[in-house]
């Protein structure tokens, strides 16, 4: 993944939601699938794909920011059988760094050697989880009748996406008829080893479990990120702060942040991060209301849309946390996505 891109899963979880008429109901994500996920995670995201399926323009948007290689693995999916509009209802998923060392040896591993691997921009790799209707056996006479390649790990047949061989080729499998799992070969051998008992999962992760549960079911679409992704993600969505040398230092020090997307008319995105302290949560709130303006005022003539939206954001620090919050109509929403604000090259 492009290091300079990883930060996009936030924008796109963002505007995934951004263009409901009426409420709509947030789900919750399963703490038996959120425990199949390894410890040493950098984001965790959740995306209820049945809601999100209701927004009038999910599709342009969809297609302007899906990376060139997801979109080949979605039509081979297609291919194999597996309709991703019609048979996924929810997905999860997360970058994950490296295996412990215990891993694979039928030992739990232990909490220090998993947070040791946690993953750094551009090195991690991908799991995830889609819950829906599959049919295992479509998907097993397509490989079979094109002598594609087939993984045998335990009971289970991996499915590749390419020649197989390669560390970052994509695999699938399933775990049962509603649930299939997706990512490199290594994570989706650990995600077999969790559930096997012999590693421990993301249910132990004292520190992202925390602020998971508190975002589990407060909007259609949401997303946790550790230090190392926060800090990435707000040089990202928050470029105009990185003119003050002190906003520099303040993200340096973030510890975690998540993201919210509450659905209803139109959209309201909330994101929190959580600084050092109140100190630097206030500190930092003080210097983005300045990057505001001044992006404000650079694109208040050539893109109104954006305008509008910068004059909705709304920033306040809260304790060791920031908070921040902001609205989009659906004519902003469209308007933007003409503009190509979401197209990424990756």
């Amino acid at each position: 993944m492009n290091y300079r891109k990883i930060p996009v899963t936030a924008v796109f979880l963002t505007m995934l939601a951004c263009s409901a008429v009426s409420r709509v109901q947030a789900s919750t994500l399963s703490t038996d699938v959120i425990g199949m996920f390894p410890q040493n995670i950098g984001e965790f995201a959740y995306a209820d794909l049945k809601q999100a399926r209701s927004l009038s323009w999910f599709p342009q948007l969809k297609q302007q920011m899906l990376p060139a290689r997801f979109k080949q693995f979605e039509q081979f999916l297609t291919a194999a059988g597996i309709d991703l509009n019609s048979q996924v209802e929810e997905v999860a998923w997360a970058t994950v760094g490296a295996a412990p060392a215990s891993a694979g040896q039928n030992a739990p591993a232990t909490g220090a050697a998993q947070q040791q691997n946690s993953p750094a921009p551009g090195s991690e790799q991908v799991l995830g989880v889609a819950l829906g209707s599959f049919r295992p056996e479509t998907a097993e006479s397509y490989f079979n009748a094109q002598k594609l390649p087939v993984v045998k790990v335990r009971n289970f047949s991996l499915y590749a996406f390419g020649g197989g061989s390669g560390p970052a080729d994509l695999f699938f499998f399933f775990i049962d008829s509603n649930t299939a799992a997706f990512g490199q070969r290594q994570q989706l051998e650990r995600l077999i080893a969790i559930r096997a008992g012999e590693e421990q999962g993301l249910l132990t992760d004292s520190k992202m479990l925390p602020m998971i549960n508190e975002a589990n079911g407060s909007g259609v679409v949401w997303a946790v990120m550790n230090g190392t992704y926060a800090q990435l993600a707000m040089q990202q969505l928050a470029p105009e702060a990185a003119q003050f040398p002190q906003a520099q230092q303040l993200v340096s020090r973030l510890r975690a942040m998540s993201l919210q997307i509450i659905a209803g008319s139109g959209v309201e995105a909330r994101f929190q991060a959580l600084c050092s302290g109140p100190d630097d949560a206030n500190t930092f709130a003080a210097l983005l209301q300045a990057g505001l303006l001044y992006k404000r005022y650079q694109v208040g003539n050539s893109n109104p849309d954006l305008a509008s939206l910068l004059d909705s954001t709304r920033i306040t620090p809260a304790g060791d946390r920031l908070n921040v919050r902001l609205t989009l109509t659906d004519d902003q929403v469209l308007s933007l996505i003409r503009r190509n604000t979401f197209a990424v090259t990756m």
